[in-house]
Order: C-alpha cells, then sequence, then structure tokens
C-alpha cells in the first residue's frame, strides 16, 4: 500500500525514529491497533512510551512508528477533533486526528437543529481542519433550499451540501470534497445517516446501518471509529453519534462560528460589555431590531460559559485567578457605603 495515498508526506519523514516504519491507525480497540501500511493492513500492540507525551494514546488518523509488531512512537498530529470525555471528567478525548476536512451531519427528516451543528462547528474550527456542513436524508425534506438556507445563515463562513444516500443527491458534491489523500471524518448524533453516507460514498456496505424509525429518526449503528479508504483515494473516518459533545479548553472555535456576534460586541460603548442592560450595546441593539436571533445569542453564551468552565478545570494556575478575583468582587461589595443589611 502506498503510504502517500493513505496521506503521508514528505514532512514526516524527519518525525520517523530511526530503524521504524510508518503506519496510520485505522481503528483502536483494547490493547491492539489496526494500522495500514506499506504491508497493507496490518495489527499492531501499543508500547507505554505512547501514553508518555499523550495520556489518550493513539486515536484513529494518527501515524506511528512500528518496529514489528509494536507501536513505538506516535507521530505529532498535523490536527484533531477533541472533546471532553463524557461523563465527570475533565479529560480530553481524541476523536480522530490528523483530519482535512470535518463533516458536521445533521439530517434533513426534521428541522436541523441550528444550535447542535454551532455546538458541533466550533469544535470542528478548534481541530484544525476545515469544516463542512453536511445535511442528508434530502429525500425526506419538502423544502431542501429553505433548510439549507437556514442552516447557512447560521453556519458563517462554512460549505453546506444537502445529500440523500437513497437518490444520489449531492454525492458528486460531497465527492468533489475528497480527493486522494484527503482525510475526512463524520461526526454527528446518532442516526442521521452517517453510515447510509459512508456506504454511498464507498460504492458498498462499508459499515452496518438500519432504517429510520417509526417517528423518522434514525437508529445507532455505528459503535467504533474507523479509517475507510474510499474508491478515489480518499480516506474517511466513521464515528459513532455522540450523545454529549463539550467543548475542551479553546475557546476559538467559538470565536470563530459566532463572528457576526463577537463583530457587532466590537461596536459595544464599554469594553467589558456583558450585553445585557448595558447602555450602549450593540449586541441588545442588533436583537431588538431583528439583526440578531436572540436563540443564537444564547447558544453563544452558553459555549463561551462552558469554554470557560473547561479552562478553570484543567488550568490551575486560571482556576486561581478566578479565585483571586472572585475574592476581590465580594471584598469590593462588602466595603460599600451604605450596603443593605
Amino acid at each position: 500500500m502506498d503510504l502517500l495515498a493513505l496521506g503521508w508526506t514528505a514532512a514526516r519523514d524527519g518525525q520517523l525514529p530511526a530503524g521504524c516504519t510508518p503506519a496510520r491507525v485505522a481503528r483502536v480497540d483494547r490493547g491492539r491497533l489496526t494500522v495500514l501500511g506499506g504491508a497493507g493492513e496490518t495489527h499492531a500492540i501499543p508500547a507505554q512510551a505512547l501514553y508518555a507525551d499523550e495520556p489518550t494514546g493513539p486515536a484513529v488518523g494518527d501515524w506511528v512508528a512500528l518496529r514489528g509488531e509494536l507501536a513505538v512512537a506516535l507521530l505529532p498530529r498535523t490536527s484533531a477533533f477533541v472533546r471532553t470525555a463524557a461523563g465527570r471528567t475533565s479529560s480530553a478525548q481524541v476523536v480522530a486526528a490528523n483530519l482535512d476536512l470535518v463533516f458536521v451531519v445533521d439530517a434533513l427528516t426534521a428541522d436541523p437543529r441550528a444550535r447542535r451543528v454551532e455546538r458541533y462547528l466550533a469544535v470542528a474550527w478548534n481541530s484544525g481542519a476545515t469544516p463542512v456542513v453536511v445535511l442528508t436524508k434530502a429525500d425526506l425534506c419538502d423544502d431542501v433550499a429553505a433548510a439549507v438556507e437556514s442552516v447557512r445563515e447560521d453556519a458563517l463562513g462554512v460549505d453546506t451540501v444537502p445529500v440523500s444516500a437513497l437518490t444520489g443527491e449531492g454525492l458528486d458534491a460531497v465527492r468533489a470534497l475528497l480527493p486522494p489523500a484527503r482525510t475526512a471524518a463524520m461526526v454527528g448524533p446518532s442516526g442521521v445517516g452517517k453510515s447510509s453516507l459512508l456506504n454511498a460514498l464507498a460504492g458498498g456496505p462499508v459499515a452496518s446501518s438500519r432504517g429510520i424509525r417509526a417517528d423518522g429518526r434514525g437508529r445507532h449503528t455505528t459503535t467504533a471509529r474507523e479509517l475507510h479508504l474510499l474508491p478515489g483515494g480518499a480516506l474517511l473516518v466513521d464515528t459513532p453519534g455522540m450523545r454529549e459533545l463539550a467543548l475542551y479548553e479553546d475557546a476559538a472555535g467559538v470565536a470563530t462560528i459566532y463572528g457576526d456576534i463577537a463583530e457587532l460586541a466590537e461596536h459595544c460603548r464599554f469594553r467589558d460589555c456583558g450585553h445585557r442592560s448595558e447602555p450602549g450595546c450593540a449586541v441588545a441593539a442588533a436583537i431588538d431590531d431583528g439583526r440578531l436571533d436572540p436563540a443564537r445569542f444564547l447558544g453563544w453564551r452558553k459555549l463561551q460559559a462552558e469554554a470557560h468552565h473547561q479552562r478553570l478545570r484543567v488550568d490551575a494556575r486560571l482556576r486561581a485567578q478566578e479565585k483571586a478575583r472572585l475574592r476581590s468582587f465580594s471584598r469590593a461589595l462588602r466595603e460599600q457605603p451604605k450596603r443593605p443589611r
């Protein structure tokens, strides 16, 4: 198997330890990796060294250095779709690595959930890859053009493609985004048609898929993240549906997907405007005159607060600064004259 076809670049040559051969992780199972390399598809055992600098260990899409059947090193990532691991934790979970594109997938069986799409796009922008919104099951939508336009209004700067795995509508537009050696990952909730889309792009059954339920919703089918080589030479990661998608540390993606609100905020009278009841608030004015959807504003505030909370959980110094700020604020309140008792 040609390494260049798997996404290998000359820039990685100097990253490979002496005496090792490179391979790309196609699937991660407990204690074993399925990898693609010069010898085709093989299996490898991850060495403990892989968890030294990267506690989460290898992820689908990673490049590893093999010495025999042992994966001894994890090569630097160029991008990674990272979320906070599900549950009461602050640890990171790398969903897929070394991506060129992230397909944020939602279904047109009902009105696409704009806030959910925005959340996925915020994480996708943080990944270092280029996000694209793919709206599946177009054959079940009465007004595809209106639904797509509704999503485009909120998905600023992101291509939006409607598709139908059943009729083939839009598949050529998706294939045009996937030239040879380009890597993309599909992310989205369960039942939106990711596996059906993969099968349609692959030209045959690669992933198991099941029909929609009586209420029009899809069923969860994919159980593990896996890298697939498509007939045209591109690589596509299929991922299970995510019940939770929490931001991890960086809020840059939030600022990107909500760039219109950030631009409005620059015109507020006060630099530290809270966009609530302050005089001269440009954001509040935009809501009042209909230029800004209040639901979009609330979605922005929610993701901002979530990103800040997550940074506090993982950054001890920032957490100490926040505690000091709150103590100072409480002290100032106590020292105010004529403070009501």
